[in-house]
């Protein structure tokens, strides 16, 4: 997960230096997504039953995927 000062945003302002909007780098944006997209995800499943590992190994194997 990045931080602020790993971003190193570059902002527009206003001629009166009010931030407008940030400039930052696609490969950072791109990261920032990905990070948005697991928490929401988190958020989704928080309610949702837990299993172990255990449990899940035996699971795929049963299944065939492991």
């Amino acid at each position: 997960m990045l931080n602020l000062k790993q971003l190193n945003p570059q902002y527009i302002t206003t001629e009166f230096g009010k931030k407008t909007a940030v400039v930052l780098p696609i490969s950072e944006f791109q990261e920032l997504l990905e990070d948005i997209e697991d928490l929401a995800t988190m958020a989704e499943r928080r309610d949702e039953s837990t299993i172990s590992h255990k449990e899940l190994v035996a699971e795929l194997k049963r299944d065939g995927l492991v």
